[in-house]
């Protein structure tokens, strides 16, 4: 059989018609087969897209690990911060310019475990960024090692017998932190996924969408549940999406085969953090006007 290869200009003119080519740097797509991060991106940039925002208006953080290289999949302002910072450098970025939409893309391990403090603070504050959060239960790019959320009695590089820590779900933790929008997805549901995203990008407030995409490469291998296809089916199965669930009733437990899916919180009455920080601004100067000369 006659091998056939592709050259250079054939895989540029490949990209080129690809309907989201002026908005992502396709070739950096580097991705495992199967992995659903890709999905992820491309659902989000079409929505923005749909939305008409320009690169210009938006700017995409990342972390360290796997989803932490989305921003660079973007041709819009990208930065690919320090592990675990992704949500103060995004914080810092919309206090500056309050008028950019701001959407932090990392991992579960990297938003709950070593920036898990960012997550819980800026939920706590209601600043206007979107956070999505891509969760594989598991460090998928450094080895498999165990994540805050890896299940209780998984197996993973760092856990060999098999996880005793309860891990975190989520949708509880940065519900009752304060995020004013909170809602999970499984990756594969795009329609849902991208009316999600919409509804965060329009929302005043903090926004937080955990997207669930099972790790086969590590989380899969430790496990035995098979190559990506089986996983999407394995997950699948257990998927229950509920739009009348409040937040603490949002269960994820892959061993008991039930994960809710949904919107959990859609609060539109707490004032957004940027808003109250430029309204202090301009009462501390206010105040520095009427002071006498002397002072």
């Amino acid at each position: 059989m006659k091998k056939t290869t592709i050259t250079s200009v054939q895989k540029q003119e490949t990209i080129e018609r690809h309907p989201l080519h002026d908005r992502l740097n396709l070739h950096r797509f580097i991705f495992c087969p199967g992995c659903l991060i890709g999905t992820v991106i491309t659902s989000l940039a079409s929505v923005l897209k749909e939305m008409g925002l320009k690169p210009k208006d938006y700017a995409i953080v990342s972390g360290i690990g796997c989803t932490g290289r989305s921003s660079g999949c973007f041709k819009a302002p990208a930065f690919h911060t320090t592990h675990g910072r992704a949500i103060p450098f995004a914080i810092g970025l919309k206090a500056v310019k309050p008028e950019l939409k701001v959407f932090v893309l990392s991992g579960d391990g990297d938003l709950s475990s070593i920036g898990g403090n960012h997550l819980i603070h800026a939920a706590r504050r209601n600043i206007n960024i979107t956070v999505i959060c891509i969760n594989n239960n598991v460090f998928g790019m450094t080895g498999g090692q165990v994540a805050p959320t890896t299940q209780v009695g998984d197996f993973t590089q760092t856990t060999p017998y098999g996880n005793i820590d309860p891990p975190f779900n989520l949708v509880k933790l940065v519900a009752f932190a304060g995020a004013t929008y909170v809602a999970r997805w499984p990756g594969y549901d795009t329609l849902r996924m991208r009316r999600s995203f919409k509804k965060a990008i329009e929302h005043k407030g903090f926004s937080f969408i955990e997207i669930l995409a099972p790790c086969f490469t590590q989380y899969g291998k430790f496990n035995k549940l098979g190559d990506a296809i089986r996983m999407i089916r394995w997950i699948e199965e257990m998927i229950e999406i509920r739009t009348d669930v409040p937040p603490h009733e949002a269960t994820f437990d892959y061993h008991e085969k039930k994960v809710i899916c949904g919107e959990f919180v859609h609060d539109t009455n707490r004032q957004e953090y940027t808003e109250l920080l430029y309204s202090l601004r301009e009462k501390a100067k206010g105040k520095k006007k009427g002071e006498s000369p002397q002072k």
